[in-house]
């Protein structure tokens, strides 16, 4: 059993991708190639936005995000502690200082009401993850910034490319054309994945668009002339065109997340001892870059699961605040419910090729598993 089963997904795009790879290689441009301004003009239609950006990771394009933003020594970036450390650690790479902000109980999400407690003069961003496949309440969050002089907000949404959100107002918008600037990944395991690593980001602002596409070119407005300081962060034209193939399907790809994970749902909601599935808000839908529980008695219940042969994982088991690496940056944390879940979460098998029997299994498996 996998966990995420990308060798089906090849077979069942293999021509398209084959093709799409061997069309590379006979033109030979494999830095900048035709084949990235195609995925860049499609990526931009899907979600909506005005401009996309391809860059060479979704953790590269959290740093040109905020070099566009001119984020730097001095500055504070409001964040979540409960999420992977390439979102903090850009905040610090940039000289800047990661701010944390506990999650909601249920969602795993940065509470967009505990925010405003945590802005200062000296916040220059907010950079909520949309986390597992679904959505911050960005309308929230997005309000509240513009409340305090328009501070940028930064979608982090390395696994919520697909997602969509309607909040308050009702009209379904994309993950990553919610905020100033959406950033994503297309890391092999996301939702929408290369054979590699690559990522994107998304703006409506025309300045901040010319700004980002100078960084991933060394900070180049034209070939040699440099008007800014920048990075090497274009994504190769290979695994741009491997993105084009799956997008062939990729709408499907996104029905089937939802089918399968609604259906984990239903099958899961009777869980005891206390185990549960991470909620879904009714203004949302998640892409389920993770199926995710939370098991107050996770490192049994992994256990029962592998000896049946299902293979879990979990994302996160140490928030930011307990790391070494950022354990100065926070010297009193008071993050109860990262605290709590962090030590509850584990992901289930997903993917859009799962089947009913597999599906089946793996539940029973979770229903024994917590009885135990």
């Amino acid at each position: 059993m996998e966990f995420i089963d990308l060798k089906a997904q090849y077979r069942a795009l293999q021509p398209s991708i084959d093709a799409r790879i061997k069309k590379v290689l006979d033109h030979g441009q494999y830095i900048m190639g035709p084949e990235v301004a195609e995925l860049e003009e499609k990526l931009a239609a899907y979600t909506g936005s005005r401009h996309c950006i391809t860059c060479s990771s979704g953790t590269e394009a959290l740093l040109m995000s905020m070099m566009a933003l001119g984020i730097g020594p001095g500055d504070e970036v409001i964040t979540t502690p409960f999420t992977f450390a390439a979102t903090a650690e850009m905040i610090v790479l940039v000289g800047a200082t990661p701010v944390f902000v506990d999650i909601e109980d249920g969602t795993c999400l940065m509470d967009a009401a505990i925010i405003e407690a945590k802005i200062t003069p000296r916040t220059k961003a907010i950079m909520p993850v949309s986390l597992y496949g679904q959505v911050c309440d960005m309308d929230a969050i997005n309000a509240l910034a513009a409340r305090h002089g328009n501070i940028p907000v930064i979608e982090d949404a390395a696994q919520s490319f697909g997602a969509s959100y309607s909040g308050p107002g009702g009209v379904s918008r994309q993950s990553c054309n919610l905020s100033t600037i959406g950033c994503t990944s297309f890391f092999p395991s996301k939702p929408l994945g290369c054979y590699g690593d690559g990522g994107a980001l998304f703006t409506n602002d025309d300045a901040l668009a010319k700004a980002l596409r100078e960084i991933r070119v060394h900070g180049q407005e034209r070939r040699y002339y440099h008007t800014r300081v920048g990075v090497g962060g274009r994504m190769d034209t290979l695994q741009c065109a491997v993105v084009l193939a799956k997008l062939e399907r990729f709408d499907w790809e996104i029905e089937r997340r939802l089918e399968v994970g609604a259906r984990y749902t239903a099958l899961l909601g009777g869980l005891v001892n206390g185990a549960r599935p991470v909620t879904v808000l009714a203004d949302r839908d998640s892409v389920f870059a993770q199926y995710t529980l939370l098991v107050p008695n996770r490192e049994q219940f992994q256990a029962e699961l592998a000896s049946r042969k299902v293979p879990t994982a979990v994302h996160y088991p140490i928030p930011l605040y307990r790391q070494p690496a950022y354990q100065a940056l926070c010297p009193a944390p008071s993050f109860p419910v990262s605290e709590a879940l962090s030590a509850q979460v584990v992901s289930l098998p997903m993917h859009a090729d799962l089947d009913i029997a597999t599906q089946d299994f793996i539940v029973d498996a979770c229903s024994q598993a917590c009885a135990a």
